[in-house]
């Protein structure tokens, strides 16, 4: 915020931010002078510290119980939770033991950073008890084919939101709702809601779910606008697996993603796929409709995706790294500070810049692997100036005519127009990072796919249309 007075205090969770500093101005009985201020991330909000006070003393009192996170322990609750003993494959140990060697070792969690961790791996591992009884009670739903699915595949932050929404908004494929990504595996009773004798709990439970999420952190809206029946990504999928960088955006653990980067994770797409087949079968939508998709996990996954979905079209998003890495670190950033007193926003930047690199130069290696004619790179500047040409071009290279999915897309922008009331404000400053040392570290990928830089990053960037 140059031009302006910055914040006096240097520290945030314990850690000394003093050193992240640029040069900014200040208006002094003697006119503007340069001085050196740190420019600080955003601070976790009041409701955060209430409700980690609320346990600890809960705790201390006997009124609510010391989080578990043992694996075994947390087998046994999902199993005596819904009556069932069968996961499906046992792959997904792997990473869940990685993961909470990682939470406990690495990511210091307050009080409800691992009162929220028990309670997620709960929900995870419910679902794949729901999720196997649905596969044997219904064995059709795993003989569903998933074809010529559409993948959006690029940085966090690139421009994946808006373009899968865009899409989504064309009846002639089919799409994960937000309800569906939290929550994608029904309850026994569903087939009363299909039945028309039920209503489905899963979308008043994503809704509640959103409006804690907004309490504890009100810029969630800001920096990814949604609602319980909003196009999303199939994230949660994944995480179903205990596998993805969803993980890493959530909490610290650097070793949980260390072990992942050398694990092949196919295991976890055919379950993704799984999850995908029940879904459909549950929107009871048209099995010939191709499903729209993306997360940026699948930079680092392509070869698993593209084994598991061998005729998938790809679209490649790219943007100026300089923008989409200080926006994944504020994203990580707005997270990491729910669940720990103890985050560092210079460490928050670095990691997420090694990790940025390692997606691109993950994704610009599978990309020998994908036909000429199944993949396609749009530019973010290009959907900024001009969405409706940039998707004239997104709908040649699928073979379909654009004309009957505009009123659609028209009311998707109207629709996040009035969803996004506040902008994402961010900078790489605020994460001890340089505008130079970024574009340096990916001068060859801008240069490869002639992505525009020259616009310099603004710590008030207003993302219109969703990243």
């Amino acid at each position: 915020m140059i031009g302006q007075p910055l914040p006096a205090w240097t520290s945030f969770c314990g850690h000394d931010l003093s050193k992240n500093t640029l040069r900014g101005t200040y208006q002094s009985s003697r006119g503007p002078t340069l001085i050196d201020q740190p420019i600080q991330p955003p601070r976790r909000t009041h409701f955060i510290d209430v409700a980690d006070g609320v346990i600890r003393a809960g705790r201390k009192l006997g009124a609510i119980d010391p989080a578990r996170l043992d694996k075994n322990a947390l087998l046994d609750g999902a199993m005596q939770a819904t009556g069932l003993d069968d996961f499906g494959d046992d792959w997904f140990e792997r990473p869940f033991d990685a993961l909470l060697d990682s939470v406990k070792g690495e990511a210091r969690l307050n009080a409800a950073g691992d009162l929220s961790a028990m309670k997620q791996f709960h929900h995870i591992l419910r679902d794949r008890l729901y999720a196997q009884m649905w596969f044997k009670r219904h064995p059709e739903i795993l003989a569903r084919p998933l074809r010529n699915p559409v993948v959006i595949v690029g940085p966090m932050r690139s421009g994946t939101t808006r373009l899968h929404r865009l899409l989504a908004g064309d009846k002639r494929f089919a799409h994960l709702r937000s309800f569906e990504t939290i929550s994608p595996v029904p309850r026994p009773e569903f087939e009363q809601v299909l039945a028309g004798e039920k209503k489905d709990f899963r979308p008043k439970l994503a809704s509640r779910i959103m409006k804690v999420a907004r309490l504890a952190n009100p810029r969630t809206l800001s920096i990814h606008p949604t609602g319980p029946y909003e196009p999303e990504e199939e994230l949660g999928l994944l995480v179903a697996s205990m596998w993805s960088m969803k993980h890493d955006a959530q909490w610290h653990v650097p070793s949980y993603a260390q072990w992942c980067e050398d694990e092949d994770p196919v295991p976890a797409y055919r379950h993704m796929a799984n999850l995908l087949r029940l879904i459909g079968w549950s929107q009871q939508e048209s099995s010939l409709r191709p499903w729209i998709l993306k997360t940026p996990q699948h930079m680092l996954d392509l070869p698993a995706l593209l084994e598991v979905f061998p005729d998938a079209r790809l679209i490649f998003t790219h943007r100026d790294p300089k923008q989409f890495v200080a926006s994944a670190a504020s994203l990580a950033w707005n997270q990491q500070i729910i669940y720990s007193d103890h985050c560092d926003a210079a460490r928050t930047g670095r990691e997420w810049l090694g990790k940025t690199a390692t997606m691109i130069e993950r994704m610009r290696s599978s990309r020998d692997l994908i036909p000429a004619n199944r993949m396609i790179d749009i530019q973010y500047e290009d959907m900024e100036r001009d969405w409706r040409g940039t998707m004239e071009r997104v709908y040649r290279f699928l073979g379909l005519d654009m004309a009957p999915a505009i009123p659609a897309m028209q009311r998707y922008l109207d629709r996040s127009a009035r969803l996004k009331r506040r902008p994402h404000r961010y900078s790489l400053e605020q994460f001890g990072l340089r505008e130079n040392e970024v574009s340096e570290r990916f001068a060859d990928y801008t240069e490869t796919y002639g992505i525009s830089t020259g616009t310099p990053i603004s710590d008030t960037k207003r993302l219109r249309l969703g990243a």
